[in-house]
């Protein structure tokens, strides 16, 4: 009989714990902060304390490209690693419809310069150093406004991860 009893306590146990878990590592709001400010608001204020200006006087869009791009770390003939990137385009208003229209286009530039540096082993090593991220942004940056024009003002890397094989 205790053999019967012993998985369901022991699920039961596990489920407690797991929703025990949850509730005291969820995030706590913080009392102080307003939340009747508009989101834009509210980020121009913390750019504000920190002393940044927005760089082009008006709010701004964000373009999640749909996939995640893949790209192979060749190391003596072989695949030594393999990079997985998420980029999403900081974009004037209104710039999403020709975005997305031309997002195959945009992959394609964007694979060239992530193979380019990989190629010239910009993904070895500290590879998410501030100075190696912000050469690969500014190329990234160079493709997308070669061919969506003044429409893109940033390329951001949203996620960023290397598997060693």
């Amino acid at each position: 009989m205790i053999s019967k009893l012993l998985p369901l306590l022991m699920g039961l146990a596990g489920t407690g714990a797991g929703v025990g878990a949850g509730l005291f590592l969820a995030p706590m709001e913080d009392p102080a902060e307003d939340t009747t400010q508009e989101p834009a608001a509210a980020a121009q204020e913390t750019a504000d304390a920190h002393g940044q200006k927005e760089s082009h006087g008006s709010a701004a869009e964000y373009v999640k490209l749909s996939n995640q791009f893949v790209v192979p770390i060749v190391e003596r003939d072989r695949v030594a690693a393999m990079v997985v990137l998420s980029l999403s385009l900081e974009v004037q208003p209104g710039a999403q419809e020709k975005i997305y229209s031309i997002e195959p286009k945009l992959r394609d530039g964007f694979l060239r310069v992530l193979f380019d540096h990989a190629n010239m082993g910009g993904f070895g090593g500290t590879f998410t150093d501030a100075d190696m991220l912000d050469v690969l942004r500014g190329a990234l940056r160079d493709v997308a406004r070669r061919d969506a024009g003044d429409a893109v003002r940033n390329v951001l890397i949203v996620d960023i991860a290397r598997q060693d094989t």
